[in-house]
């Protein structure tokens, strides 16, 4: 069973930047898709960020939620099956419970944000902005 382990949360002030990470371990070549979930204090889980790994004739792929293109970025390490968010210019509105997920289905742009896809969660790594 695939484990994912969450990093990298803290309390900063508005404008401030942090670099999550999400650590997977156990069968990880059955990954496909890992995502970056996000939930606000009395809000819905939302997708932030995804990296679809490519297969077949499909390539490597990254998804943003339009509200955070440019202050967004994922990266991956695969020597340390670890993915990174690295979140800027950090919004007291980003304030909330960043989780991982993977999920051993494709992704694309149209699929990549609904949770229901992916069936391996983290625990969560919190994130704090104050104005």
């Amino acid at each position: 069973q695939v484990q994912l382990g969450e990093s990298g949360g803290g309390s900063v002030q508005a404008g401030g930047s942090l670099r999550l990470s999400c650590a997977a371990s156990g069968p990880t070549y059955s990954i496909l898709c890992m995502g970056w979930f996000r939930q606000a204090p009395g809000k819905e889980l939302e997708g932030v960020a995804a990296f679809y790994t490519g297969s077949g004739n499909s390539g490597a792929a990254t998804y943003y939620a339009d509200s955070e293109k440019g202050r967004f970025t994922l990266s991956q390490d695969n020597t340390k099956n670890t993915l990174y968010l690295q979140v800027n210019s950090l919004k007291p509105e980003d304030t909330g419970m960043y989780y991982c997920a993977a999920g051993s289905q494709p992704c694309d742009e149209r699929s990549w944000f609904y949770s229901e896809r992916y069936t391996y969660w983290g625990q969560g790594t919190q994130v704090t902005v104050s104005s």
